[in-house]
């Protein structure tokens, strides 16, 4: 399909002009984390017909792609263009037109998020606590109960001695069973951002006692020399009793009055054209709820992680997103934060919670396909280097579209992730390759299998690894130096912003 050319200065106001945009940054996660237009979202090339139909539903919506300028927006707008999209763009001369024409490439991830989550401290005024004032509560005996607001396999990698683990969505919902009214409460994350939106989380609720962020949290606490818990249970969230699902039911309704939150039920969403506009279904409340029955057509999105990573659920700014839960209060309190972010929000009202998750069967590979001629492993670099089977060739589809190399048949492609299997496969059908096989599967297969697994440390080299971040990418293990510079990057990204992108993150306030 051949795809209109577009300038940076017309991706430029296309990003404000009010309609359906998706801004594609399809290099793979490594590069695009190192620097990236501020509301880009990355589907990399290598996984694109398996994230596209996913990121961006709408066939019709308006999409920009780029690169490096080096031709993989042609490329992608080939691939997209197979699967229906119908109004493709490419933004001329790439990443690099955009730093030319004197607009920022922003590092890191979840940019809008991590930005609003400034936004949302310097302008609501969050109370924050340091890592040392909190040690010096628990020492003298005044320990505040502290909730650890990230997902809970987050939480059993590292958190702070002695909290417990209540992802940010259900913190306004659960926090009664975790604490008795007036109660004192800190909240933590890794960094700053679900720390911040999640103490203003338990305010929007009505928590009628103290309540404050963990300046830093996890990164603070170690840098002020505490030692952090791990490998700790998350444990189960504690059931709400009928009072406290009334009063969420209350509280919801009240916030939707004084935040003029709209509000949709089936039969209107039913009615909405979804050829003219792109609609995001999601269930914000936990896993278990959301397995037991959800309103009909919605995915599972914890609200929390909705917030912290909106990039990593929707690719589409002025998209409609409705929000849905039980008591109305996780998706009111969703939508707040996503609203103050610039997204359409909107809450599902008074539908029924009864069709159930889908079940997911997975079948051990046969082996026995691997057959003799060139074994290629499509699985991440640091995948491979830790485990691959002896004689497969490490491959990533963005760089075999850029070097093509001739590979004997029959090929037979490997590798952890089925969506990379799948993208590699299309790349070699693509390129002529005809005798071609998909085997996912990894080093347990492999080992059981009777093949040789074996590692190799610096293969693919730090530069070969396209598809990791190595931007303070060991924060979290032990580095303290790139603890340090991760929150400086995070505390600086305001300064970074442009009007137009600090004009988008506006939070709301009551009416």
């Amino acid at each position: 399909m051949n795809a209109a050319r577009i300038s940076v200065r017309e991706v430029r106001a296309a990003l404000k002009d009010g309609g359906e945009i998706a801004l594609i940054d399809l290099r793979e996660f490594g590069r695009y984390g190192e620097g990236h237009p501020f509301f880009a979202v990355n589907i990399p090339f290598s996984r694109l017909e398996h994230d596209a139909p996913r990121l961006m539903p709408r066939r019709s919506v308006r999409c920009v792609l780029f690169g490096d300028g080096e031709g993989i927006a042609e490329r992608g707008a080939e691939v997209l263009g197979a699967l229906g999209y119908s109004d493709l763009h490419i933004m001329e001369g790439g990443a690099p037109a955009w730093a030319a024409a004197g607009h920022t490439l922003f590092k890191g991830v979840n940019l809008p998020s991590k930005a609003f989550g400034e936004i949302v401290e310097h302008d609501l005024g969050t109370p924050s606590l340091s890592a040392e004032e909190l040690h010096a509560m628990q020492e003298g005996g005044r320990a505040p109960l502290v909730l650890d607001g990230r997902s809970a396999g987050e939480f059993t990698k590292m958190s702070i001695p002695g909290a417990r683990s209540c992802p940010n969505a259900e913190l306004g919902y659960r926090a009664g069973q975790m604490a008795p009214p007036g109660a004192p409460i800190v909240v933590n994350c890794a960094g700053r951002t679900r720390s911040i939106i999640g103490a203003e989380t338990l305010r929007l609720a009505g928590w009628d006692g103290p309540v404050h962020a963990l300046r830093n949290g996890t990164q603070g606490w170690r840098l002020a020399g505490y030692g952090l818990a791990y490998g700790q249970d998350a444990g189960s969230l504690p059931p709400v009793p009928p009072d406290g699902i009334r009063a969420a039911r209350r509280r919801a309704a009240t916030l939707i009055s004084d935040y003029g939150l709209p509000v949709v039920d089936m039969t209107e969403l039913r009615l909405w054209d979804d050829a003219a506009h792109t609609i995001f279904r999601f269930d914000v409340r936990s896993e278990a709820e959301y397995r037991a029955g959800h309103a009909p057509g919605f995915v599972h999105a914890p609200g929390g992680q909705l917030v912290q990573a909106t990039d990593e659920k929707l690719a589409v700014r002025g998209a409609r997103i409705v929000l849905s839960c039980d008591t109305g209060l996780r998706a009111v309190t969703t939508a707040i934060w996503l609203r103050g972010m610039g997204h359409d929000a909107r809450i599902l009202e008074g539908a029924p919670m009864d069709e159930p998750a889908p079940t997911r069967e997975t079948e051990a590979p046969d082996m026995r396909r691997l057959r003799p001629g060139t074994w290629l492993d499509a699985s991440r670099g640091l995948d491979y280097r830790a485990a691959h089977i002896e004689g497969a060739l490490w491959v990533n589809r963005a760089q075999l579209w850029r070097e093509r190399p001739a590979s004997k048949s029959p090929i037979t492609v490997v590798g952890r992730d089925a969506a990379l299997v799948a993208g590699v496969v299309a790349e070699l059908k693509h390129q002529g390759h005809g005798d071609v096989a998909a085997l996912p599967s990894g080093p347990e297969d492999w080992r059981a299998a009777g093949l040789n697994v074996v590692a190799s440390p610096d293969c693919p080299s730090d530069a070969e690894c396209i598809d990791h971040l190595w931007f303070v990418h060991d924060r979290h293990d032990g580095n303290l130096d790139a603890a340090r510079r991760y929150l400086e990057w995070e505390m600086g990204l305001l300064a970074q912003l442009d009007a137009d992108e600090r004009a988008a993150l506006k939070p709301l306030r009551p009416r």
